[in-house]
């Protein structure tokens, strides 16, 4: 079959050498890391599996692989004089929400894309690419233009996630469940569970969020900041996520039949959809369909694939809650960002190794943590000025924030202020969730 137009290249290998260099790189040497990591990440679709949506929620990899794109040569290339865009019928059809910028191709409606190919979707990438890498060699792109850029790789990021989230859901759908790549390796095993442990915190006022990018060097979303002081009460937090075990342990109890666990919303939600189990577990509750195909449930892995009103009512039935995102980050705040992310090349979540007593695991990787916070903005929030400040402001409304990254996030991506948000009936990310109490 063929692949992403033949290409011979190893994802693996690509996200590896995206993150080995033992000195900063430069801003073009990012660029071309980022952009060549997308490209191994489709490399294991064929034209039909690249165009498939199978959802509203989700996009094709043919989508994803053309937005990114048209991101640089909006905000990018369309900053320089007399720039005229390369395929301008294009704009509408992977423009996503910008609606400052003008109309977009109903979100819903973009597995009919069949036309532009795979092919012109590719050569528009090296054209954009060349333009850019021009850009970058001349001097052509002033301050703002490469604050832009930069904004744009972590975009593109963002969406190398969701390119995998996306096909897993759609290759899920097909009736013939095939595995995104064969090869890809099984967690190590580990000694047999211990019992999470509580750590507990005494009540503290914390420094929150990142200082204002780009006024601070270092890049952070506008919805990291302002960086603000926050009375953290005092609490406890499980040193890991739940595990696969504990959650099945939920589901043997009745926690899928128990109305007094669930939010209203959660309980009309199970109902309309029959969920009984995480989305990707077989009703056996034995196996799961993984990237790699239908392998084993690991009972010391994280349990992920969980809506928030899954993970917030699997918390109640513990005895305990879901943390604020404040008490996550004071727990994170000074914690190596390490963890496994997609350079890993597992591509799933697994068992926690063991650590020095007292010390949180996995904050970083494996699985994003609900939270029991709403995403709105932090006291003083200003979005990014221009059409730039669509990017994350105006969802403050009705989802909730998860933290740390999963197994399908790109290493040096995250950080301890870093905020994902979803609505609470979002299932087909990598989310779990990690128990936390008052104390």
């Amino acid at each position: 079959m063929a692949k992403l137009g033949d290409m011979q290249i190893s994802s693996a290998a690509l996200l590896k050498a995206s993150s080995a260099a033992t000195t900063p790189p430069t801003l073009a040497e990012r660029y071309r890391a980022v952009r060549q990591a997308s490209l191994a990440l489709a490399a294991p679709l064929s034209a039909e599996d690249a165009m498939v949506q199978s959802m509203a929620d989700a996009s094709p990899a043919k989508w994803h692989l053309a937005h990114t794109t048209w991101f640089f040569e909006q905000f990018v290339l369309g900053r320089l004089p007399g720039y005229r865009p390369l395929q301008p019928h294009w704009q509408v059809l992977f423009n996503s929400y910008y609606q400052s910028v003008g109309p977009a191709h109903a979100r819903a409606q973009r597995g009919l894309l069949s036309r532009p190919a795979l092919a012109q979707v590719l050569a528009y990438r090296a054209q954009v690419d060349e333009r850019i890498g021009q850009g970058l060699r001349v001097g052509s792109l002033d301050e703002e233009g490469q604050r832009l850029l930069l904004l744009g790789l972590q975009h593109e990021q963002q969406h190398q996630e969701l390119l995998l989230t996306d096909i897993k859901h759609a290759l899920w759908s097909n009736p013939l469940q095939p595995a995104y790549r064969d090869d890809l390796p099984t967690p190590p095993a580990l000694p047999a569970r211990a019992d999470a442990v509580w750590i507990e915190s005494a009540e503290r006022i914390v420094e929150i969020g990142a200082p204002a990018w780009p006024a601070h060097a270092r890049f952070a979303y506008d919805n990291e900041s302002p960086r603000h002081r926050v009375l953290v009460p005092a609490h406890a937090l499980a040193d890991r996520p739940v595990s696969n075990a504990e959650y099945r342990a939920f589901i043997d109890d009745g926690g899928y039949r128990d109305p007094l666990l669930w939010m209203s919303d959660g309980w009309a939600q199970l109902q309309a959809g029959q969920w009984c189990r995480p989305l990707y577990w077989d009703p056996a509750l034995e196996r799961e369909y993984t990237l790699g195909g239908w392998r084993a449930l690991d009972p010391d892995a994280p349990v992920c694939h969980l809506s928030w009103f899954e993970a917030d009512a699997c918390a109640r039935w513990a005895g305990a809650r879901l943390p604020s995102e404040f008490e996550w980050e004071a727990a994170a705040a000074a914690r190596p960002v390490a963890g496994n992310f997609a350079d890993a090349g597992l591509l799933h979540p697994a068992a926690a190794a063991a650590t020095a007593p007292g010390v949180p695991r996995q904050l970083f990787g494996d699985v994003w943590e609900w939270t029991r916070s709403a995403y709105t903005g932090y006291p003083g929030f200003r979005p990014l000025p221009g059409s730039a400040g669509e990017y994350n402001g105006k969802f403050m409304c009705g989802q909730f924030v998860l933290r740390g990254g999963s197994c399908a996030t790109p290493a040096g991506h995250v950080r301890p202020s870093y905020r994902n948000f979803f609505p609470p009936s979002a299932r087909w990310q990598f989310a779990g969730l990690r128990l936390a109490r008052d104390l």
